[in-house]
């Protein structure tokens, strides 16, 4: 295995993966950053096209580096950077020695008609302009432990190749298919395809215990700060809250997600028995 040696900042590489924390560049050259042992072996085992990888093995937290840069290598470039090269390029308090550029694989509504086409999706999380990379990463990562058949970001705030959207999801991006369609193209594909779409709103009459969610469904959840818009409240067939027995009014939207998820996880399950 043959890795170029990585000394300074001022390498074109070592600049390209700075360059690649914006998204303008990201959007431009349709990079971006993969950083981290298992986010890594998430992209290669999903099959991820990686452009280079950077190592620092004075980093490394575990004892199966080794074998993954190995997997890696045997297509793609290694570039070995000193600790303290490596530092500067990670986005982490504690790197851990692994950082990779990948290309971006959209997908948009053509892609989300092809998997609408099969009759086994039946569990679908919309999420709506939501601001916070950490919140859309986690939601990812929920959606994976929940089965969850697809992930559709509308109106996207938050780009989801942001580096600290894959290390929220802790490489989940790789293993929900993940679609960006502008909401007032998705929400006649959603209900052209018998998909039931159902809001979280803390305004609603209905709690979210309450409505039958063993059916094709597609939850629909918002912004942080503002929850759905407008429109999207408008498409819903039904609206739902999560009740809320503090002083706050709502929950992160990250949770409430999780919450609607695992409440349909929940009536499937029993459905069975």
């Amino acid at each position: 295995m043959v890795r170029v040696e990585i000394t300074s900042l001022q390498n074109p590489k070592a600049k390209q993966a700075l360059h690649l924390r914006e998204r303008r560049e990201r959007n431009k050259t349709q990079l971006f950053l993969i950083e981290g042992y298992r986010e890594l072996l998430r992209a290669v085992e999903a099959g991820q096209s990686l452009e280079l990888l950077f190592v620092s093995p004075p980093l490394f937290l575990g004892s199966h580096e080794d074998d993954l840069i190995r997997q890696i290598a045997a297509s793609t470039p290694v570039y070995e950077c000193s600790k303290e090269v490596f530092s500067k390029l990670s986005y982490r308090d504690r790197p851990d020695g692994l950082l990779a550029i990948g290309r971006q694989t959209p997908r948009g509504k053509v892609a989300l008609k092809s998997l609408l086409s099969n009759n086994e999706c039946d569990l679908l999380v919309v999420a709506e302009a939501i601001e916070k990379p950490g919140n859309l990463g986690t939601i990812l990562r929920s959606c994976d432990a929940g089965g969850v058949n697809a992930l559709v970001v509308t109106d996207p705030t938050t780009d989801i190749y942001n580096p600290n959207v894959v290390r929220a999801s802790v490489g989940t991006l790789f293993t929900v298919p993940v679609f960006v369609v502008p909401s007032e193209e998705l929400y006649p594909i959603l209900k052209g395809a018998g998909i039931l779409l159902i809001a979280t709103e803390p305004q609603a009459q209905r709690e979210f215990t309450q409505v039958d969610l063993t059916q094709k469904v597609a939850l629909l959840v918002g912004t942080e700060q503002y929850g759905l818009s407008s429109f999207s409240r408008e498409q819903a067939d039904l609206s739902v809250n999560i009740p809320m027995f503090g002083k706050a009014d709502s929950l992160n939207v990250a949770t409430a997600t999780t919450l609607m998820i695992y409440e349909a996880i929940r009536q499937r399950r029993s459905s069975l028995h």
